[in-house]
């Protein structure tokens, strides 16, 4: 391992993409810890004791844990993540957008343009509604987390907010041109990994206390690379469907002939169905915040809470749901199998066009249906540990759930980048016996 380690930092190129993106990624920590002016940093720290089980805590979570310190990365990233899923979507119903993503490069940068306008709007939005209605509504022990309420912290702190989104979107693309890995991507993932040193340094804390001991510390850390290991045959696994491409003679040339295949993947829709089940599960409890004296609200926020199993049963039976609705957009079968018969490909055994399409959509829906299961199990895990192990909600959320699934995602995507530019130059792979897709030997 550590002679791979320095193959990596012995190729000029590699070692200077890397340092890149960790000086970016070191800028982004930093904005994260720098807060908006006029709050009070004590006040809003007692006010947001309860975010956990809430759709602030959510947010807080893709934001790296700004948004509960109101600082210039509040916002974080998903404003952009946001606009993208919009224009994806609309991708499947509006032509306009239709059209862009069949124009190839001039498309995409297109979208690319309309995404970053979307993301400025969107943010200008959720700033106003966090300056001028959220953080004004919060007191803790009768003060107020605003020290002076009015247009001139309203108009600071939007600008302030916006500015850092919009720096946030720059930097993460400066990390996809110039750095090593998907950047939008990276600054999700610094944001979650950056509470690990804390929970690392509780747990630690606790044997000392002799709260928890050694052997429970060695079962949880057993657990974690158990399930680590399952998210990661889930994020790879894949159904081929074998294509053949037929003969085409063009003047002097003949074109096709090859084999190849589908590669339709277990888990096509990724993070996205645990993000929206928790997005509309955490609605319940976040009205419940707004109404703390009503009985009615009070007795909900019980149903929806993390030890609740009606809240494990609904929340897995809409990742499940929700597995199969994103997947049904990111992959359209019919678009599949025009795709192929325009170019001369068949599956064998299977008549092109509308067969095609429906063989492809039969296996589709056969592949998702454990590939929700697992994903709805993989979600709720870390509730089910919370209640079986007393184990904290922080360190729970490494095993399983938004947090395991994009850190194994992108730490797989990461890996995979690393790996090609080491086998363009001769070098063996950073996993000489791993599976990483896209591998060859050289």
């Amino acid at each position: 391992m550590i002679e791979k380690i320095r193959n990596i930092f012995t190729i000029p190129e590699l070692r200077n993409r890397i340092l890149f993106t960790l000086g970016i990624l070191i800028i982004v920590r930093i904005g994260a810890h720098i807060p908006i002016p006029g709050i009070n940093g004590e006040v809003l720290a007692l006010a947001v004791a309860d975010f956990q089980n809430t759709l602030f805590g959510l947010y807080d979570l893709f934001a790296g844990g700004a948004f509960q310190k109101a600082t210039l990365f509040a916002l974080g990233i998903m404003p952009y993540i946001s606009a993208s899923i919009i224009i994806q979507l609309m991708g499947t119903v509006v032509p306009y957008f239709q059209r862009l993503q069949k124009e190839g490069e001039a498309g995409r940068k297109k979208i690319t343009q309309i995404t970053r306008y979307g993301t400025v709007l969107i943010a200008v939005m959720q700033s106003y509604g966090v300056v001028a209605v959220f953080l004004p509504s919060m007191t803790a022990g009768g003060q107020s987390v605003v020290i002076n309420p009015g247009f001139g912290f309203t108009f600071t702190g939007i600008v302030s907010l916006v500015t850092g989104v919009i720096l946030l979107m720059w930097l993460g693309e400066r990390i996809t041109e110039r750095g090593i890995g998907n950047g939008i991507s990276l600054v999700i993932m610094i944001g979650i990994v950056s509470v690990l040193p804390n929970v690392i340094l509780s747990e630690i804390s606790l044997i000392q206390e002799e709260v928890r001991g050694i052997l429970a510390e060695l079962i949880l850390i057993g657990i974690m690379f158990l399930i680590v290991g399952f998210v990661v045959l889930l994020t790879q696994g894949t159904r081929k469907i074998p294509v053949q491409y037929a003969k085409r003679v063009v003047g002097r040339k003949v074109y096709g002939g090859q084999s190849t295949h589908i590669p339709l993947r277990v888990n096509t829709a990724g993070v996205m169905p645990i993000i929206f089940a928790q997005s509309i599960m955490f609605i319940p409890s976040t009205i419940a915040t707004f109404f703390s004296e009503s009985p009615f609200m009070q007795g909900m926020m019980r149903w929806f809470s993390f030890d609740h199993p009606f809240y494990w049963f609904v929340f897995g039976t809409m990742i499940v749901f929700f597995t199969y609705f994103y997947t049904a957009i990111a992959l359209d079968p019919v678009q599949v199998s025009n795709q192929m018969k325009q170019n001369g490909g068949f599956i064998p055994g299977i008549r092109p066009g509308k067969k095609t399409a429906e063989y492809i959509d039969n296996i589709l829906t056969r592949v998702t249906l454990p590939g929700s299961f697992f994903l709805a199990f993989v979600a709720v895990f870390p509730y089910l540990l919370m209640q079986t192990m007393d184990v904290g909600y922080d360190l729970a959320s490494f095993f399983g759930g938004t947090s395991l699934l994009i850190i194994v995602g992108v730490a797989l995507d990461l890996l995979q980048q690393i790996e090609s530019h080491l086998l363009m130059r001769h070098y063996d792979g950073f996993l000489t016996k791993g599976k990483i897709r896209g591998r060859r030997r050289m």
